[in-house]
């Protein structure tokens, strides 16, 4: 029997996007004090784009538009693994931390470009 895809949270690739979300949460948690309004909140804001885009093109009437928004997505990737650099740089996380959320970010992208062919 073959799984249907009828919300987004069915989606494999929003599910891996709340997952991104929480590590990045986690991650930020133990940044300086003065970078609350900074770069952590860059961080959480892109991270929570990914998913949040990804769950509204699914809403959108037309596959055109559904493609918009995961492009979208795709940009918030791009912007959190920036991020996620410059955090690495300034000693606010380590390398392995770095590897691994990057990994992630470059996981739920080739995720993201599956699914826009298939629209």
């Amino acid at each position: 029997m073959e799984n249907k895809i009828r919300r987004f949270t069915d989606l494999r690739v929003w599910q891996k996007g709340i997952e991104l979300v929480k590590e990045v949460y986690n991650l930020t948690k133990s940044f300086p004090k003065d970078e609350r309004y900074g770069l952590s909140m860059q961080m959480r804001r892109a991270a929570v784009s990914i998913p949040s885009n990804i769950a509204e093109g699914f809403r959108r009437k037309y596959a055109k538009e559904y493609k918009q928004f995961l492009r979208i997505a795709l940009g918030s990737c791009a912007e959190l693994e920036t991020q996620i650099v410059i955090a690495k740089e300034l000693g606010y996380a380590d390398s392995d931390k770095e590897k691994e959320l990057v990994g992630s970010i470059d996981y739920i992208c080739r995720m993201i470009f599956n699914l826009e062919k298939k629209l």
